[in-house]
């Protein structure tokens, strides 16, 4: 344990289970001294167990709608009477796609569903933004992460409707987190993570195949859930205080990959 959170202070958004990036998240900054509040849609939160993972880290849940402004407004003002002062860190983990659950195809979108999901997805990180600079809930030199995916830039043909909605979510980081930095000294960054098995993760068509692919195309393998954990409280902490409006891909190589040398013994 290296304490590198030791008197942070912060919200994590989306734990949902044990598989969840922001469960592991929560976990290791538990274990580096961080204090925090946990966040999730009520919804979300019957079909996780969350309040296991609260009483693991001593952590209150406070549940809300990502997408309503004013369940927002009611979380941050909850999360600084609950930790004693403004908010240090934040993670936004966040992300669904009703196109996808219900199995409607790229190019037969359900455009009701479409809305629904960039809204979960990438507006409700907007919105997190905007509640935190107004109420000027972050401390000077604080950090907000939100989780991405490479599908954002490049074509993954079963990602459906959500590599749009990755798309939004890291425009969002960067146009946000301009007048964050000028105006709060507060990070804005987003992590582009390799295919992580989680409960969202697993819900994309093909996605077995796809996790053993990135994992033979990466040089270092795929990164785990709590390989994201750790360089997530790596940019929670001091050390990448001057990190900002990146886009920050951690996925073993993989996107620097053109083919690898394991691929292509698949197909000679």
């Amino acid at each position: 344990m290296y304490n590198l959170l030791k008197g942070k202070r912060g919200i994590i958004f989306g734990a949902l289970d044990e598989n969840s990036i922001a469960w592991k998240t929560a976990e290791r900054v538990h274990e580096e001294g961080g204090v925090f509040v946990l966040s999730n849609a009520p919804a979300a939160m019957r079909l996780g167990n969350i309040s296991d993972l609260a009483l693991k880290t001593g952590a209150q849940v406070i549940p809300a709608d990502a997408t309503s402004v004013t369940d927002l407004e009611k979380l941050i003002e909850q999360a600084m009477d609950i930790l004693g002062g403004k908010i240090d860190f934040v993670l936004h983990s966040i992300g669904m796609s009703v196109n996808v659950r219900k199995g409607n195809h790229y190019t037969d979108q359900n455009y009701d569903f479409t809305q629904k999901g960039w809204n979960v997805s990438a507006v409700s990180f907007h919105k997190v933004l905007q509640v935190l600079y107004k109420k000027d809930a972050m401390n000077e030199w604080g950090s907000i992460v939100a989780l991405s995916y490479m599908a954002a830039q490049r074509v993954f043909p079963d990602y459906n409707d959500m590599a749009d909605n990755k798309a939004f979510l890291e425009s969002v980081a960067r146009s946000f987190g301009y007048f964050f930095g000028r105006d709060k000294k507060v990070r804005v960054n987003t992590i582009s993570q390799s295919p992580t098995a989680t409960k969202a993760g697993q819900g994309v068509k093909g996605f077995n195949g796809f996790i053993a692919f990135a994992d033979k195309m990466a040089p270092l393998g795929n990164a785990s859930a709590l390989d994201c954990a750790n360089y997530t409280v790596s940019m929670f902490s001091d050390l990448t205080k001057m990190v900002t409006l990146q886009n920050l891909l951690h996925d073993g190589g993989f996107s620097n990959v053109g083919v690898s040398q394991e691929v292509m013994e698949m197909f000679e």
